[in-house]
C-alpha cells in the first residue's frame, strides 16, 4: 500500500466541520478510526486514512455538492457547444488557461462555482464561436449576389422554356 504523503484531503474536510478546537477533534477523529492506536495522522494506516476521509465526505456533504456542481457545470457546457459526452474534449476545453487550467476531474467546489460563471458569460455571448474557415474579406469588396438554376427538378430536364413537345 501506497504510504500517505499529503493530508490535504483530511485537512480539507476538518476545516468544513464546525468546532472549536480543531486539533481535539482531529485527535479524537484519527483515535476512533484506529480503535485508539494513535492520535496522529502519520501513524493510521491508508485503508484507515481512506475510510476517515470517506466518512467526513459523506458528513460535510462535500460529495453531494461536488457531485451537483459537476453535473451544472457539464449542462452549461453542453450548451455553450462542447460535447460533453467525449471526456477528452471536455478536459482539453477546462486545460484551458482562460477557462479552469486544469483538467474537468481536478476542478473543486471552488473551481467549479468560477467555471460556472465563466459558463454562463459564455452562454450569455451566445456560445463557443465554432471553428469553421471564412476567408477574409477585402476591403472595398461589395457583395454579389449569386442565384443558381436547378434544372430537372420539375421533370423537364433537358428542355427550355421556348421547347414545344
Amino acid at each position: 500500500m501506497k504510504e500517505i504523503v499529503n493530508y490535504h484531503r483530511f485537512y480539507a474536510l476538518l476545516g468544513r466541520l464546525y468546532t472549536t478546537d480543531r486539533d481535539e477533534t482531529k485527535a479524537m477523529l484519527v483515535s476512533s478510526f484506529t480503535d485508539g492506536r494513535t492520535t496522529h495522522l502519520h501513524e493510521m494506516t491508508r485503508k484507515e486514512y481512506d475510510a476517515l476521509c470517506t466518512s467526513l465526505e459523506e458528513r460535510t456533504g462535500w460529495k453531494e455538492q461536488l457531485k451537483k456542481k459537476r453535473s451544472l457545470c457539464l449542462k452549461l457546457m453542453q450548451k455553450a457547444g462542447v460535447d460533453t459526452s467525449d471526456w477528452e474534449r471536455v478536459n482539453d476545453f477546462c486545460r484551458s488557461p482562460r477557462i479552469a487550467g486544469k483538467v474537468f476531474a481536478q476542478l473543486g467546489l471552488k473551481d467549479l462555482d468560477a467555471l460556472q460563471v465563466k459558463l454562463r458569460a459564455i452562454e450569455r455571448k451566445g456560445g463557443l464561436k465554432s471553428p469553421s474557415p471564412s476567408l477574409p474579406r477585402r476591403e472595398g469588396a461589395e457583395e454579389q449576389q449569386c442565384t443558381i438554376t436547378l434544372y430537372g427538378l420539375d421533370g423537364n430536364y433537358g428542355k427550355n422554356e421556348n421547347d414545344v413537345n
